[in-house]
């Protein structure tokens, strides 16, 4: 089952992000975009099997300054206990919240991943829409799905807010 997340869920995610990353790193990322104006409610899911939080995946407002400063949506973290992994989990996280994204009227979703995993979903390089990354990454790495209300207009560089400065 994938829902939004609760009050009652924090610690729970908490743990998904320390065990699947094996450090704490994102668990803190997601405390800090949850206590900044750049958190988004209905974009922060949870997976749960058997009544018991599994996975988590979180997009938040991150900028994009080019001709104007325009805010997207960063998806980080996304992540599943390791010994639910490899059973489509976090694709579900990954499909579920891009389709609420979408109905959303969100324009774009930036990702710093593994080109193998979100390719499935549609993201590509994002410097082919002309949106390059903050910081020296492989190009086929920071990556970029466009949503149903994207416009050319969307160009530039991404600009991360004070929440990712830990990760």
């Amino acid at each position: 089952m994938i829902r939004c997340e609760s009050l009652l869920d924090a610690s729970a995610i908490h743990n998904v992000h320390t065990q699947a990353f094996e450090r704490e790193n994102e668990a803190q990322l997601v405390k800090n975009i949850r206590h900044s104006d750049r958190y988004i409610p209905q974009l922060s899911l949870v997976a749960e099997v058997n009544n018991t939080v599994v996975g988590h995946i979180l997009f938040s407002y991150i900028d994009l300054v080019g001709k104007e400063t325009l805010r997207v949506l960063g998806l980080a973290p996304l992540a599943v206990i390791p010994k639910f992994q490899k059973q489509g989990i976090g694709s579900a996280l990954a499909q579920v919240g891009l389709e609420t994204a979408d109905q959303m009227s969100e324009a774009l979703v930036v990702v710093l991943g593994h080109p193998q995993f979100y390719s499935r979903f549609g993201f590509q390089p994002s410097i082919n829409y002309g949106i390059v990354s903050p910081f020296p990454v492989p190009e086929d790495a920071f990556m970029v799905k466009l949503l149903t209300n994207y416009q050319e207009k969307y160009q530039g560089k991404v600009i991360y807010p004070p929440a990712f400065q830990e990760v």
